[in-house]
């Protein structure tokens, strides 16, 4: 394993980013006055200072909400003009690019690179809304006979609530609330108190470019504070959250007691099965890049990969001399591929589950011990091998560079073991034998199933999960329409008889 150190001077001029909450189209403290520090987990310092919000902060932005979709223009404005609206939002995201991705690589301890690439492929998100916001219609069925005109129109749901998670905070919001808005919904963000500071860059954005105020709001704190009334406001018609699955579960619970609306995007315990025929080296690299991309914080981690045996060896073999190549280290470093956990808890949960492989007859082939370091939280590229489908590290969501190895024996063993988690966001095969990729793809119980590819994605596509990775999709060409509510209308034409008249 390399671990790289950055040039100490990139830090030196460094002002930690002073964020404030969003509410009404003002910017603001938390009513009692409260901030906190986010401590970069890769360098121990402060990068960002939030205010620490509360209930009542959450009551002002629902209401602010509330009363925008109700009596603001938002909800009247025409495509064109939502949509013109949205691209400015694109263009004001790209202008600040560098910005950032350096708070999003400091308060998450993902690569300066692999941040900034996400940023910029917000971009494209914000414009593809921008597009499906000028082509949202309904429908007219004009074969009801002579008398009836029957038309179908889509209407915005009206305010959204969004929890959003610290993995991928821009990103993951730009998967919602562009389409939220495209709708003409208005919304209240709630970002990880870990990772608020690109959402409220995004907020200086949204009033920069003339948002009517209230339309967004965006409160930042604790769940237990902030979140939880996010969630029960009788003034939330709709919540959309992306985080764990025991959250998630909670989240659905609450929100069906008022039976509101509930988009979730979960966790994920993603196979890639490889086949004795595949691409070789193009499988290898997947794996490495699958399961040590965002240092496997990730619910479309490639976590576990399920092996031909008569390949397996040879296949592990050639992954760990590969996963040994990769470069852990400060995320400021050009050439850093891991950068450092999250934080303590975090950190805790995989050395939980490595410790638990251990114990129940796994063998960690590669890593499974923290890289020692002045500061920072570091787990190396790690692999453990002779997993049985049973284990708890092939069954539950780790959420760290950790790669856990099954083997195979045919095709339909492989898409059995592949299906038996609780979960099915994503999977991968990897075979030149076409039938076998579409046998395979057609059987796992996935939202998304790649072959001979992994982790590649467009807008275009929706995303989401089978099981309890999920409820609902985000992305592709209805991802506006899950922000709508159908409405029928049946005009009827000419003179109606009574129906009494016609029964004499």
């Amino acid at each position: 394993m390399t671990f790289l150190k950055a040039d100490e001077n990139i830090l030196k001029s460094y002002a930690p980013f002073r964020g404030m909450m969003l509410i009404n189209g003002e910017f603001r403290d938390s009513v009692t006055g409260a901030r906190v520090d986010r401590i970069g987990p890769a360098h121990g310092i402060v990068v960002g200072n939030y205010p620490d919000g509360c209930a009542e902060d959450a009551e002002m932005a629902i209401n602010a909400a509330r009363t925008a979709f109700d009596k603001g223009p938002w909800p009247s404005f025409t495509a064109k003009e939502r949509a013109d609206l949205l691209i400015k939002i694109a263009d004001g995201i790209a202008a600040r690019t560098d910005e950032m991705a350096m708070i999003e690589c400091l308060e998450t301890g993902k690569p300066l690179a692999q941040a900034r690439g996400e940023v910029s492929g917000c971009v494209d998100l914000w414009r593809y809304a921008a597009s499906l916001a000028r082509t949202l219609h309904g429908e007219s069925y004009n074969s009801l006979g002579d008398g009836m005109l029957g038309v179908v129109v889509r209407q915005p749901v009206g305010v959204v609530s969004m929890i959003t998670p610290w993995n991928f905070p821009i990103w993951i919001l730009s998967q919602k609330l562009p389409f939220a808005l495209a709708a003409g919904c208005t919304a209240v963000i709630k970002p990880s108190e870990f990772t608020s500071g690109t959402t409220l860059m995004l907020g200086e954005i949204l009033q920069q470019v003339g948002l009517p105020k209230g339309v967004v709001n965006i409160v930042t704190g604790l769940g237990t504070n902030v979140g939880s009334p996010l969630v029960t406001h009788d003034s939330a018609d709709m919540v959309s959250f992306t985080g764990s699955t025991r959250v998630g579960t909670h989240i659905a619970a609450e929100a069906g007691r008022k039976l509101k609306k509930v988009s979730l995007e979960l966790g994920g315990k993603n196979p890639q099965i490889i086949f004795p025929d595949c691409d070789w080296e193009a499988a290898v690299d997947a794996v490495v890049f699958g399961v040590y991309f965002n240092a496997g914080e990730c619910c479309n981690s490639g976590s576990r990969i399920l092996v031909h045996k008569d390949i397996a060896e040879r296949f592990v073999q050639d992954v760990v001399e590969k996963a040994r190549q990769v470069a852990v280290g400060d995320p400021l470093h050009p050439d850093v591929k891991v950068g450092s956990i999250i934080n303590d808890n975090q950190m805790a949960i995989i050395e939980g589950a490595i410790r638990s492989a251990r114990e129940q007859g796994a063998e960690v082939l590669l890593g499974g011990t923290r890289v020692e370091t002045v500061q920072g939280l570091f787990m190396p590229p790690t692999i453990v091998g002779n997993v049985k489908p049973e284990m708890m590290i092939a069954r539950e969501e780790v959420f760290g560079p950790v790669l856990s190895v099954l083997t195979f024996e045919d095709k339909d063993q492989a898409i059995n073991i592949a299906n038996d988690t609780c979960y099915g966001l994503s999977a991968a095969v990897w075979s030149k034998d076409i039938n076998i990729c579409l046998e395979a793809a057609r059987k796992i119980n996935a939202g998304t199933v790649w072959v001979n590819t992994f982790l590649d994605g467009t807008p275009e596509l929706p995303f989401g999960g089978f099981k309890q990775s999920g409820l609902g999709r985000e992305l592709g060409k209805h991802a506006v329409e899950d922000y709508t509510e159908q409405k029928t209308i049946q005009l009827h034409i000419g003179e109606r008889t009574s129906w009494w008249i016609n029964n004499k």
